[in-house]
């Protein structure tokens, strides 16, 4: 079950969207900002149905 997110990039402020997979669980992973490249943690909790998504700087 994939679903989008929109999300802030922490270190240029540029409005960007991820693509989150909620069928692999929760996850912790990095990722490139698609405008600055800068690498970007996410944090995805979910039970399969409601997820919550944190965004962060990796020094943060």
């Amino acid at each position: 079950m994939l679903e989008t997110e929109a999300y802030i990039c922490p270190y240029c402020g540029e409005p960007v969207e991820a693509v989150l997979d909620l069928s692999a669980g929760d996850q912790s992973y990095i990722e490139d900002c698609p405008v600055c490249c800068r690498p970007i943690e996410f944090e995805l909790r979910t039970d399969g149905e409601d997820w919550q998504l944190d965004v962060r700087g990796e020094n943060d």
